[in-house]
């Protein structure tokens, strides 16, 4: 038990990133996150040891979140056209970059953007992520190509996110 927990601690801040980038919100994020936490303990007995624990928690955190959308009747986040982002008097060239990049982040369809973020900033493999989101390996490489595709197509301003960009099919 003192090692799953110990485990467990260590996987909490790529839950917190991971939980952010589905709501954008820092207190759903954070409330995505603490359920997580009381499942994974309560369910510990169901975690086979010698299998990645990380992907075992990101699974259980992206069925709780498709569970609250359920509820909720929401769909995944879509940032609105009126959304305006908060920029500095000045601000670096590294803050521009970092803000544009997040923009054209959540102007990704959900399916592509959570795979992207599951490789490129959590720095799963093609599999951890299909165990992840119950996929494919051959689908999470195309929703991963056509992530970046999109978003390289953002990011040089050769379509805005009125325009439509290429759409993962489920």
């Amino acid at each position: 038990m003192a090692n799953f927990l110990n485990e467990l601690e260590q996987c909490i801040p790529s839950l917190r990133r991971y939980a952010y980038t589905l709501f954008y919100k820092q207190n759903e994020a954070d409330d995505l996150v603490q359920d997580c936490l009381e499942r994974a303990i309560r369910k510990q007995a169901l975690w086979q040891e010698g299998t990645s624990l990380q992907a075992w928690l990101f699974t259980m955190q992206r069925n709780l979140y498709i569970n609250q959308l359920k509820k909720l009747g929401r769909q995944p986040l879509m940032i609105e056209e009126t959304e305006q982002l908060t920029h500095n008097l000045e601000p670096h060239k590294s803050d521009v970059l970092i803000r544009d990049m997040d923009f054209c982040m959540r102007q990704l369809p959900e399916d592509q953007r959570q795979v992207l973020l599951l490789v490129s900033v959590q720095g799963f493999s093609y599999k951890e992520v299909g165990q992840v989101i119950d996929t494919p390996i051959g689908i999470v490489m195309s929703r991963l190509s056509r992530a970046r595709k999109t978003l390289q197509l953002l990011m040089n301003g050769e379509t805005t996110p009125t325009q439509p960009v290429l759409r993962s099919v489920k």
